[in-house]
């Protein structure tokens, strides 16, 4: 008897009563939501082909450090050309997913799909050589920023917080082009991955460092400005989620805060609502903030309760 016997004599089970509940669970589901049958497969994108092609675009930005092992220099553009080539045909297939899904609901014929699609791989591949470059501040701001890195290479090869900034950075545009699953998608591995939570609507600009990272949330309407540092576990967070009349959650409206040029935040920090922190401010280690904080104010966990103090104590 091999043991596969042995577990269900020692199990007994009947297989054929669950696959038949599963199935009117499914059913149930699919009709409660209005969903048609999917004759041709699973037509929604996939989180595994995802996660190869952020690792191909990981390498087309950084050829020499996240790139193939045995690359030369030599070969960079033969290597960036073919690896493009078939990175933008396999993510055109990919949004063509979405679109073709979301489709069901904003009455689009698989042709405008198709033509979205395209329209949409071209714009993100044009955005790539002005994405290497902004990528090219945070891992300086990431090495400038902390004394324990010994190079710009340790900080890429190494720090959690540069492959969130890389994947979201790409993940941005593509939300912004239209594909908002496809984004959330990249952004739901990074954070697998990294244990950063960025939303990929999160506007961040040049020189964003985050430091260790574990535990970092960044909501979908926060706005951050130039030359930011933030430390693990802080939160740019909702304070409240407006609702209709029928009682459903608003859904994209500014609710995340604002983060002006130069800030530092450190860990545990907790900033919630459509607040501004000022250009320059600090807001110390576990500090809950749910008011404007002026710039180049210095918060502790002492005062936070008003973050619009004018003389907050220094840390």
């Amino acid at each position: 008897m091999t043991r596969h016997d042995d577990l269900a004599h020692t199990l007994p089970l009947d297989i054929g009563q669950i696959v038949t509940e599963l199935r009117d669970a499914r059913t149930d589901w699919r009709l409660a939501q209005g969903r048609s049958l999917e004759p041709r497969g699973r037509d929604l994108p996939s989180r595994e082909v995802l996660q190869g092609l952020m690792a191909d675009l990981h390498g087309l930005l950084f050829p020499m450090r996240l790139g193939p092992p045995d690359l030369r220099q030599d070969a960079e553009d033969f290597y960036i050309g073919s690896t493009l080539h078939r990175v933008l045909h396999t993510l055109g297939e990919q949004i063509q997913l979405e679109l073709q899904h979301s489709a069901r609901h904003a009455h689009l014929s698989p042709r405008e799909a198709e033509s979205r699609a395209a329209h949409i791989v071209r714009a993100f591949a044009a955005s790539l050589p002005a994405t290497r470059r902004i990528l090219d501040t945070d891992v300086l701001a990431a090495y400038h920023g902390d004394p324990a890195a010994h190079s710009v290479d340790e900080v890429l090869l190494c720090y959690p917080g540069v492959h969130a900034i890389i994947n979201h950075r790409l993940a941005h545009t593509l939300y912004s082009l239209g594909a908002t699953l496809l984004a959330r998608l990249i952004a739901e591995l990074s954070h697998a991955t990294t244990g950063i939570d960025i939303h990929p609507g999160a506007t961040i600009g040049a020189s964003f460092f985050i430091d260790h990272g574990t535990g970092v949330v960044i909501g979908e309407t926060a706005v951050i400005g130039q030359r930011v540092r933030i430390y693990q576990a802080v939160t740019l967070g909702a304070k409240r989620f407006p609702t209709d009349e029928t009682g459903q959650l608003k859904k994209g409206a500014p609710r995340h805060p604002v983060i002006e040029d130069d800030v530092v935040i450190y860990a545990g920090a907790t900033v919630l609502g459509r607040i501004t922190i000022g250009a320059g401010a600090t807001l110390g280690g576990n500090v809950w903030v749910t008011h404007n904080v002026p710039a180049g104010a210095q918060l502790t966990l002492s005062h936070s309760q008003d973050a619009a103090a004018t003389s907050p104590e220094p840390i």
